[in-house]
């Protein structure tokens, strides 16, 4: 039983990658308060993608290869958007809560 616990427990301690706990909760906060503001950097870049793209499928004189090009982009986006989400979560795992980004002057 006691090595079916030590499965349990490694299984739930991969996802936070071991340089994430080895840091300071101090550390690890304003690594958190960072990737908070890139993953939303990058939201709003994407958003600005998919509206041009989206823009573009609805105009006739746009040549499919442009159409192409953007949807190329904001897939390439969204998988870049994807794995940094994924490591935000897990330096949000290792310091075990959300920090508050109201006091740091976010809009």
């Amino acid at each position: 039983m006691h090595t079916g616990n030590s499965s349990e427990t490694n299984d739930e301690e991969e996802p936070t990658a071991p340089c994430f706990v080895s840091l300071q909760k101090s550390d690890l906060e304003v690594l958190a308060v960072s990737a908070i503001r890139e993953h939303r950097r990058l939201i709003a870049a994407d958003e600005g993608v998919y509206e041009e793209w989206a823009r573009a499928t609805t105009d006739p004189s746009v040549p499919a290869a442009v159409l192409k090009s953007l949807q190329d982009e904001y897939v390439a986006r969204q998988k870049k958007s994807e794995a940094q989400q994924d490591e935000l979560s897990k330096i949000i795992d290792a310091l075990g809560y959300v920090p508050d980004l109201s006091l740091e002057g976010e809009q």
